[in-house]
């Protein structure tokens, strides 16, 4: 099934130059906001299956990947005209995704299955399914595309998958609700963000040992409300930037401590982020506000909201 733009921008199409973009995922209005980098102003709103959570490029930015969790399945689209070009067997509920460097496999978090479902975007077939924990969110794979992590929210834990024989070979506890994870660049560490426990839990990839674990205290804000979910890392390491959720502030974290050096006021429900090419601007989805924030990452502060659809809550970048 293919579906047309309802709205595009002619300025869209004026010139072959495409600057770069900003792509949002709206949960509740089924569409994807895609944001100007250059003008910091929303340009085309595409239409999408329902509840669109993850989304993701290929490698070329040829294809964009979109989490149509309450369709249950992955859609692939054509960023330049927007149409849906196929979509994707992913199991139910899918929510969040990561796609392997080979840039072919697809691992997905299936939260009412309990499973991570592997997707062969080239077939288009399923070709594994691993039982992880209950309520599986989070994802993530290494740089060397040796390990995928599956978080699970119910069954607090980081799930650790063999991608070649697609097993499990460890099984690490986190604080309550584990949403998001990251490896970092060089593949040393990994990520955990845990929502409802108010921790970031930090490990050794090699051992699955426990390195550390962040906390975060925003002044005037009750501990309940802070809730870490989605984390970027800066490409020298040294920083982590953290949504905390209804808290509506990003924690600035050095990276090497594991101390919180700053809080930036954002909009409402802060939810995931993507940076620009150079990493000067991140670009926040908050959700009960509908709209983006944008942060000037050097100087640490909150630049301009952008308005969007309905409960924004994945980004990415196209290039």
């Amino acid at each position: 099934m293919q579906r047309l733009i309802p709205f595009v921008t002619a300025l869209a199409f004026a010139s072959p130059a495409i600057s770069a973009e900003i792509w949002v995922t709206n949960e509740k209005d089924d569409t994807v906001s895609v944001i100007d980098i250059a003008t910091l102003e929303v340009i085309r709103t595409i239409e999408t299956g329902e509840r669109p959570r993850g989304i993701t490029f290929s490698k070329d930015f040829s294809k964009v990947y979109i989490c149509a969790s309450d369709s249950d399945t992955v859609q692939v689209m054509d960023p330049v005209t927007g149409n849906i070009l196929h979509e994707l067997p992913s199991g139910e509920d899918p929510e969040q995704f990561v796609l392997h460097p080979n840039d072919r496999h697809l691992y997905i978090a299936n939260e009412d299955d309990a499973v991570t479902t592997v997707v062969d975007t080239e077939t288009r077939s399923v070709i594994a399914q691993i039982n992880v924990g209950i309520e599986p969110e989070g994802m993530a794979v290494s740089p060397d595309g040796k390990i995928a992590i599956t978080t699970s929210e119910t069954t607090n834990m980081a799930h650790w998958i063999d991608t070649e024989t697609r097993e499990l070979f460890a099984n690490t506890l986190v604080d309550s609700r584990p949403r998001h994870a990251e490896f970092t660049a060089g593949g040393s560490e990994l990520w955990v963000s845990s929502e409802i426990g108010g921790t970031i839990s930090v490990f050794d990839t090699a051992s699955q040992a426990e390195k550390g674990k962040i906390s975060f205290k925003v002044k005037g804000v009750h501990p309940d409300r802070v809730q870490p979910v989605g984390f970027e890392f800066t490409d020298d390491e040294k920083t982590a930037f953290v949504a905390l959720g209804p808290s509506n502030h990003v924690a600035v974290v050095n990276a090497e401590t594991l101390e919180v050096e700053d809080y930036i006021l954002v909009g409402r429900r802060v939810w995931h982020m993507a940076f620009s090419p150079d990493k000067s601007l991140l670009f926040t989805t908050n959700g009960v506000s509908g709209d983006v924030t944008v942060i000037d990452v050097a100087k640490r502060e909150a630049i301009k909201s952008i308005k969007v659809g309905r409960f924004p809550w994945g980004a990415a970048l196209r290039l």
